[in-house]
């Protein structure tokens, strides 16, 4: 995995502007009002050739998935808005042949790409240059220095690169491996028809590739592979490294709602061979995982990782309709899959490689192709350097969106290459990745044709048809090993630990339950914070807001009506088996509500300081007079089975106030909750009103499971601003009030809830 700089690559500073001879200024503004229309026109000429100098070039620096400015489909009322769609005539494209040098006839079929470190003495890539039947092929980058070679490796340097005639030299940066691109086509234009996507630490086990991997895929299409099963269609993406005993490592690229899925399969089933036109390998030592986990893992930060998969399980296949991240340091694309090869250049070099694998995955199908992930195939070195989690958390938030998209996704063109540029073209407008993108795409198409690329033939894909039935008799099984791992900064050793056991049954007992939250701190700084901290939990997490976000998923609401914007979201989960509400200055320590009772409503009736009686008389302020008279309105119209369960519940002359930041509604009150919030209709209701009113029509308090709440930390007059961590403990349900604003605040709050989850310490 290379870890990148993401600044702007260095350009060439624009000439200087020529000197003009000056005038005297009546002079000056007379030739002005004279030439007025040439000036105009002048001006527009500069511009116009300003602009399509630039323009390829603005995207090296675009932040990771684009997320700057929205990129949502425009409205065809505006079709000035769109993006303009390429027009390519692939019938007609003229051929690149090779420049006439030393390399012009030299031919191999099986190439390694990568790009140039600093020095050319890495014994990685010495040793890469003697693995037989292959040819190392370097990529060089503006950090590689002017004298750089190796003995055995063809080196492409900035200069040769800029001399191939590649459409797509002119959209790539200077700096980031995102430069293979023209390597890869380099390849395929000496012969390439098989391809090692790999990184210049990447050490083959073995020094035999063949042994790893499937090379010759026409002597593997009677064998029979394992397959992850697709009985389950809601599982669009799956950890592969469960499968080869790390349960505990995720793949970079993985989305982190789906890090606590830890259980081996249940079972498999199988495909013949030969379609697995991208071969993905694991690697031992340091493998393709994310800061997330980089950062919390290590019991110091100059320790370095060691971990090992299991090389005796076997390879496994993904079947259409579920995908797998796939990286650019440890993959073999047959030629069937060349065109997958293009590294997007509008997104961070971080995400660049994941982005690329989904999509190739989606495209995949339409060949007939799948993807297979293999035992380790290499080792590398970790040499223990910073992972920029800031690049990645746009990828973590977005990755499964894209994910659904691209499952849902469908074309009718009527080839390959016309449906891939259909699907950048998409992507482009739902934001994944910006019109550069598409352009680029388009480029690279062309430039596979000049090189002589063959598009493969359209098959038709097995999503559209009625899935089989999976038989006992087609379910294979297949118990992975669990390996020591490294675990929270701990050795693991034998089976799987207490913790992850833990993890299992809290999930299995939330697993349905879905989690609203209403966040009323900054959400560019704490969404996904907080998705990470209870998304390993529950079903989901939604997160509500006065700053909604459709690029965080955070929806709008205002929190004093919060409970208006309730049945939506149930309307939205019909099958969850309750709701929890929860505000960001509310911790849930979620280990001890286990024994709680998820048929029951919880409120905390029971935390004098947050359920409180107030009397209305004449010393009553105007806004609890205002309130009560509305409370009493919406009584009057309650139904007879609410009005008589509310009555029973309440004292007449008072009001009954609740924080109302934490509750719980199970599925069999979901339907009253949303006649209730009906009956209050425009009546403006405060949240911290209308819930008791709301819970006490529902049922009568002491059918509540008041116990649930009861013992939480509840410091009424300390404000949030003022909170701090000093009265937090682990052994109640909730702590209020906590105040998370940014990273720093959640890595706090962290640290002293993993005294009751300590896997939670992999979050910080």
């Amino acid at each position: 995995m290379l870890v990148q700089e993401r600044s702007a690559p260095k350009r060439p500073s624009s000439p200087d502007h020529p000197h003009h001879h000056h005038r005297k200024p009546l002079d000056l503004l007379s030739w002005a009002s004279d030439n007025v229309y040439k000036i105009i026109f002048a001006v527009f000429l500069l511009a116009t050739a300003a602009a399509a100098f630039l323009l390829p070039s603005i995207s090296d620096t675009a932040a990771l998935l684009c997320f700057e400015r929205s990129r949502s489909t425009p409205s065809s009322s505006d079709p000035s808005l769109r993006i303009p769609y390429p027009e390519i005539r692939f019938s007609s494209i003229s051929p690149i042949p090779p420049l006439p040098d030393s390399f012009s006839s030299f031919r191999a079929d099986r190439w390694i790409v990568v790009t140039a470190p600093s020095s050319s003495n890495s014994p990685s890539l010495l040793r890469l240059t003697r693995l037989k039947g292959w040819q190392l092929l370097v990529v060089g980058t503006s950090q590689t220095p002017s004298d750089w070679s190796l003995k055995g490796a063809i080196f492409l340097s900035l200069d040769y690169q800029a001399r191939l005639g590649f459409h797509v030299t002119g959209y790539l940066p200077y700096h980031t491996h995102v430069r293979k691109s023209v390597g890869y086509l380099f390849a395929i234009q000496h012969g390439a028809k098989k391809i090692f996507d790999a990184d210049d630490r990447a050490q083959v086990l073995d020094d035999d590739l063949s042994k790893h991997f499937d090379v010759d895929l026409a002597r593997e299409t009677t064998e029979i592979l394992l397959q992850y099963s697709h009985h389950d269609p809601n599982r669009t993406v799956i950890n592969p490294y469960i499968h080869f005993g790390q349960r505990s490592v995720w793949p970079r690229g993985l989305p982190l709602e789906n890090v606590g899925e830890v259980g081996h399969e249940e079972f498999y089933t199988e495909v013949y061979g030969g379609r697995q036109f991208i071969q993905q390998g694991l690697s031992n030592g340091l493998p393709d995982v994310d800061s997330v986990f980089y950062f919390t893992r290590k019991s110091s930060g100059l320790e370095a990782f060691d971990i090992h998969f299991d090389g005796d399980a076997p390879k496994v296949a993904l079947p259409q309709g579920t995908m797998v991240p796939v990286n650019s340091f440890n993959t073999l694309f047959h030629t069937q899959a060349f065109w997958g090869l293009m590294l997007p250049v509008s997104v961070s070099s971080m995400a660049s490689d994941v982005l690329r694998g989904y999509w190739a995955q989606r495209i995949l199908w339409e060949i007939g192709g799948f993807v297979a992930v293999y035992p380790p195939t290499i080792h590398r070195v970790d040499h223990s350097e910073s992972y920029p989690f800031a690049e990645e958390k746009d990828l973590h938030v977005n990755v499964g969106r894209l994910i659904k998209f691209l499952i849902s996704w469908r074309s009718k063109k009527p080839t390959l290459f016309e449906r891939i540029l259909e699907l950048s073209y998409a992507m482009a407008e739902e934001g994944f990745w910006t019109e550069q993108d598409v352009k680029f795409t388009a480029a690279w198409l062309q430039d596979l044709l000049a090189v002589g690329y063959q598009q493969p033939r359209l098959m038709s894909l097995e999503l559209d048809r009625p899935r089989a039935t999976i038989g006992h008799g087609d379910r294979r099984e297949f118990v992975p090993k669990k390996l020591p791992s490294v675990h929270l900064g701990v050795e693991e050793i034998g089976t799987v630990n207490y913790e992850i056991g833990n993890l299992i049954r809290w999930r299995k007992n939330f697993g349905n339950v879905v989690l609203i939250m209403y966040s009323s701190g900054p959400i560019d700084r704490t969404a996904l914070e907080w998705r990470l901290l209870y998304g390993r939990i529950f079903k989901t997490v939604i997160i509500l807001s006065e700053q909604n976000s459709t690029d965080l998923a955070v929806e709008y609401g205002q929190l004093q009506s919060t409970y208006k914007y309730l049945p939506k979201l149930f309307n939205r989960y019909t099958g969850a088996d309750g709701f929890l509400f929860l505000q960001d200055d509310m911790i849930l320590n979620y280990w001890n509500l286990m024994q709680s009772d998820k048929n029951k409503l919880w409120i905390t009736n029971k935390v004098a300081d947050s359920w409180v009686n107030v009397t209305i008389d004449g010393n009553s302020t105007s806004w609890f007079v205002t309130q009560n008279n509305m409370v009493k309105k919406v009584v009057s119209d309650l139904p007879v089975h609410f009005q008589v369960s509310y009555k029973e519940s309440s004292s007449d002359g008072q009001l009954t106030i609740c924080g109302s930041e934490i509750f719980y509604i199970p599925r069999r009150f979901v339907g009253d909750f949303i006649d209730l919030v009906g009956l209050v209709g425009d009546l403006d209701i405060h949240q911290k009103v209308a819930i008791p009113l709301f819970f006490m029509s529902m049922d009568t308090p002491q059918n509540f499971d008041s116990d649930a709440l009861a013992s939480s930390i509840y410091k009424k007059d300390l404000s949030v601003n003022n909170s701090s961590l000093s009265y937090y403990t682990a052994q109640v349900p909730a702590v209020y009030p906590v105040n998370v604003r940014n990273e720093i605040d959640f890595i706090k709050l962290i640290r002293v809830m993993s005294a009751g989850d300590p896997l939670l310490m992999e979050l910080v």
